[in-house]
């Protein structure tokens, strides 16, 4: 088990400092909800349109909400930190202007309430079997992926909301990254719904791009890309590749897998990555985006990112987690290959780990 090698997780808090943070994490998911209703209820959009505040009974004529529930919110609000008072008016803190304004914060917001609230309710059964049990909020699957196209739609426009925004902050630079190199076929592996694809054939004229995922994942493929007029450069290729008997296809320049390996344990992403080492030539080059937490320059980037590692947990598949480097580092060496580059400042929080055969 490997441990992060940064020294700002060696020293502690002040005292009061951590008795505050103690009992905001005792109230969670009080602070959690009422923070996101001040957005999705407009409070701290009203706020937000006013420099000079607003009375309490103003925000109650602008919001249509009963007294109480105003009253309840803002009280709250102000002692999270998100609501000041100054003259019995009430204005928007910073930290309520990010929570409205903020992209980032409204993707993990929507996330989390979305996808992962109720069902980290069983994060302890999930820790102890091994298996995400938060899951069965929404169905009896083995894993999120098998059911990602039978969630309800909130949920699934949340979750696919959180991973198109951390990819697509990088494909620009990937791109520049994959296509630097004379690359006319590309694997595309765990390529869900043909994002990542879909920027491949419209930046390259000639490549040819084949996806490799669950037959299920497949179908919502062609679905959204059966519009474009470089469909016929993207292909499928069903595979599960959780089964070790399963084998790569041969013959590709590239080998591509963004946000996918964190996907699995550290044993299963072993097998994958030898089993793609078996079918990479001697030119084949196979790139590695992921956003590995302890690589990250902002501590709060690690936060984000290792917070997101409980989702894998509860929700996901019961085994995987956000990377720490070694780890990621150690799959590939033991799978027969070897680190050519690393393109590090890749999007939000990216790296882009190249490698080759050995």
């Amino acid at each position: 088990m490997q441990s992060p090698k940064d020294e700002r997780y060696a020293k502690d808090k002040p005292v009061l400092e951590a008795k505050r943070l103690a009992q905001e994490i005792a109230f969670a998911p009080v602070v959690f909800q009422v923070s996101r209703l001040m957005v999705k209820l407009g409070l701290f959009q009203h706020l937000a349109d006013h420099k000079d505040g607003l009375t309490a009974e103003e925000l109650i004529e602008r919001t249509g909400l009963s007294a109480y529930a105003v009253q309840v919110l803002l009280e709250s609000s102000l002692t999270i930190g998100t609501v000041l008072q100054r003259n019995n008016r009430y204005l928007i803190a910073k930290a309520g202007y990010f929570l409205l304004t903020d992209p980032l914060v409204k993707v993990n917001m929507d996330f989390n309430h979305d996808v992962n609230y109720l069902g980290l309710f069983n994060l302890e059964q999930a820790l102890l079997n091994g298996k995400p049990e938060g899951l069965k909020v929404f169905g009896q699957w083995p894993t999120i992926y098998e059911g990602l196209s039978q969630l309800p739609k909130d949920v699934q426009k949340s979750w696919f909301g959180f991973d198109h925004f951390y990819s697509d902050t990088a494909f620009d630079q990937a791109l520049q990254v994959v296509f630097a190199r004379n690359t006319r076929t590309l694997l595309d592996v765990g390529g869900n719904t043909g994002r990542w694809a879909t920027r491949c054939v419209q930046h390259n004229a000639e490549v040819e791009v084949t996806i490799m995922d669950l037959p299920q994942q497949l179908e919502m493929m062609r679905e959204q890309t059966k519009h474009l007029p470089e469909a016929n450069r993207i292909h499928g290729h069903g595979a599960n590749l959780l089964d070790p008997q399963t084998v790569f296809p041969t013959g590709f320049d590239a080998i591509w897998m963004s946000q996918f390996l964190d996907c699995f344990s550290n044993a299963e992403v072993e097998s994958i990555l030898t089993r793609a080492a078996k079918s990479m030539q001697p030119s084949t080059r196979l790139y590695i985006m992921e956003t590995i937490w302890d690589c990250q320059p902002y501590p709060l980037a690690s936060f984000c990112l290792a917070q997101t590692s409980v989702y894998f947990t509860a929700m996901a598949n019961g085994n995987s987690k956000m990377f720490l480097a070694d780890d990621l580092f150690n799959c590939i060496d033991r799978a027969g290959l070897s680190i050519e580059t690393i393109h590090d400042g890749i999007g939000f929080g990216h790296c882009i780990v190249q490698c080759k055969q050995k």
